[in-house]
């Protein structure tokens, strides 16, 4: 559950987006920027969080009385050298961070922390994460939530789509690849699986809310509303007309679905609407990949 430490929203000194340069990084700055507040992009290639200097040089962008929001991660960590790879980054942060006086931290985090099989979850479903991705992200977050010493939000999006996503797992991202590339969409079994799509701008806009209210506690970032892979493809194929082929193959994996309950967010930001799946794929559609 999320609590504001602001009655009101009110603009941060300043705003520092650790991995600002990335996707979602860029977006969550472009969002604080359009509202005014002063943000300060730290890139990957100004700073490796991976290097023996990272703490120091990252300390150097840092002030007391900022806003910290912290999206760098090695994504996927697949392995588990990734995830202690991303352990090592988080651990840089935190020593970059010792001696400020910080107005507040948020760390974008990800639905990986639950249990892959749970077919419902909200803020009160405990973290049980079944893959390096998700057990490097529940550490993440608990090694943070030691070490902060000023309001600590955590945010854990859903599945993220949007234009310019580096990405290529399973979904709208990888389904607009294929479709451009003249390729099948190929469903795994009937693409029945439900799941929660949510916009890049949905993520960047509640995370800037966040700095905004100066939050604390954790929020799952999803619209509420979840579709099949197989309704995605049929909506790509309406806003690609004649590009589109969907096919099937054997199912490898067991079948699962997952819902997000949205009352916390809704409590927390209720002026907040998600975008449409269907306007929001048609956005990207038209931005190009």
């Amino acid at each position: 559950m999320l609590r504001h430490h602001n009655s009101a929203p009110s603009m941060p000194k300043r705003a520092v987006v650790v991995g600002g340069g990335g996707f979602v990084g860029r977006a969550i700055v472009n969002a604080l920027r359009a509202k005014g507040c002063e943000t300060d992009a730290v890139l990957k290639s100004e700073i490796d969080l991976l290097a023996e200097d990272a703490p120091q040089r990252l300390a150097a962008r840092i002030q007391d009385g900022d806003a910290l929001i912290l999206v760098s991660f090695p994504a996927p960590a697949r392995t588990h050298q990734a995830m202690l790879d991303a352990l090592r980054m988080t651990a840089a942060m935190i020593d970059a961070i010792k001696g400020r006086k910080l107005a507040q931290l948020v760390a974008i985090s990800s639905d990986a922390v639950y249990a892959s099989a749970l077919s419902r979850i909200d803020e009160r479903t405990c973290r049980q994460p079944d893959s390096f991705h998700g057990m490097a992200h529940a550490a993440r977050e608990l090694m943070l939530a030691q070490a902060a010493s000023a309001p600590f939000a955590v945010l854990r999006p859903c599945l993220i789509y949007g234009a310019k996503d580096p990405h290529n797992g399973y979904g709208p991202n990888r389904f607009m690849r294929l479709a451009e590339a003249g390729k099948p969409i190929t469903l795994s079994g009937q693409g029945e699986e439900l799941r929660d799509h949510i916009f890049i701008e949905d993520v960047a806009e509640l995370a800037a809310l966040s700095a905004l209210w100066r939050s604390s506690g954790s929020l799952n970032l999803a619209t509420g509303h979840s579709v099949s892979f197989a309704e995605v493809a049929q909506i790509l194929s309406g806003l690609m007309p004649g590009r589109v082929r969907i096919e099937t193959q054997p199912r490898t994996q067991p079948v699962t679905y997952r819902h997000f309950s949205v009352e916390e967010r809704i409590k927390a930001f209720p002026d907040f609407q998600p975008t449409p799946l269907a306007l929001g794929l048609s956005h990207v559609v038209k931005e190009g990949r």
